[in-house]
């Protein structure tokens, strides 16, 4: 019998831009269920020796409903349930989540402490540069400017030019900033919060920072109240899957095992209810290629 461990290693606060379940004990009858599953799937996991390879999970604490720490102290999120579903569908391997600040993950991957970053990782050109995504995206999402609710000026990235946005340090959103300054003489101020804040909506609102980027689906979840609100055309959007190694033959055969467990998800239903339970709507759809 196969089990989910669970580390905690990061602090265990709820935290509005960025959030976690205790440990998951497979059942007898869970893996009976999973028993020709796992036949099947052989080939994609590469392990046909009936070894289990233990595989460390990398994911946060600050993540709203994604990956946070309830009111009981228990991991959970979207993220972290979809880690637990995919692991119960691969018996090959066991999963060990980890979690840590969203700015060391994808350090803590290139240096081997982790094995896979589930994080809502959005794959951009940067990111594919240097990272393995496996192909079976399980989320999808578009990114807004967030802005007050009484903010009618600011509609797109040139409106941003000479003021304070707030972006998570090594997010798609900062990289959406950094690219922009790239190839603008007038610059956004760019403010990097360097792993989970609870003040993001504060910090709007009492005019610290004049705006944020954010998925379409995250404004509800950092801000209950509604005091925000989105602005503008789409700066992108982009399918969400898990970062993995480059260049490592075990990492591209657990990427082929996940595609596999992923597509099962999406077929039997499992993946669009986890979106809908925590992510108030269905954010599975593929984009349209």
């Amino acid at each position: 019998m196969k089990k989910t461990a669970l580390v905690v290693t990061a602090a265990l606060s709820l935290i509005l831009v960025a959030a976690g379940c205790g440990s998951n004990n497979k059942s007898d009858n869970t893996q009976a269920q999973n028993g020709n599953k796992a036949a099947a799937n052989v080939s994609a996991s590469g392990n046909a020796s009936g070894e289990v390879k233990k595989v460390v999970i990398g994911t946060g604490t600050g993540f709203p409903q994604v990956c946070f720490i309830d009111e009981n102290g228990k991991l959970t999120g979207f993220d972290v349930e979809l880690i637990k579903e995919i692991d119960k569908r691969l018996p090959q391997y066991e999963f060990d989540i980890q979690t840590m600040e969203f700015s060391n993950l994808l350090l803590s991957l290139e240096t081997n402490k982790i094995d896979l970053v589930a994080h809502e990782m959005e794959k951009n050109p940067e990111r594919e540069a240097k990272y393995l995504f496996n192909k079976e995206p399980y989320a999808h999402w578009r990114n807004k400017i967030v802005v007050p609710q009484d903010n009618n000026t600011i509609h797109s990235l040139d409106d941003l030019a000479g003021k304070k946005v707030l972006v998570g340090a090594t997010s798609a959103q900062a990289q959406i900033l950094e690219n922009y300054n790239k190839d603008h003489d007038k610059k956004i101020n760019i403010v990097y919060q360097n792993g989970a804040a609870n003040d993001t909506v504060s910090q709007i609102t009492t005019g610290r920072v004049d705006a944020t980027l954010a998925a379409d689906f995250t404004l509800s979840l950092i801000d209950p109240q509604a005091k925000l609100k989105t602005t503008g055309d789409n700066l992108s959007e982009a399918d969400i899957l898990f970062v993995l190694r480059k260049n490592d033959p075990a990492e591209q055969e657990l990427s082929d095992a996940i595609d596999v467990a992923l597509k099962e998800l999406k077929a039997d239903g499992t993946l669009g209810k986890l979106s809908t339970e925590w992510l108030g709507g269905d954010f599975t759809a593929e984009s349209s290629k």
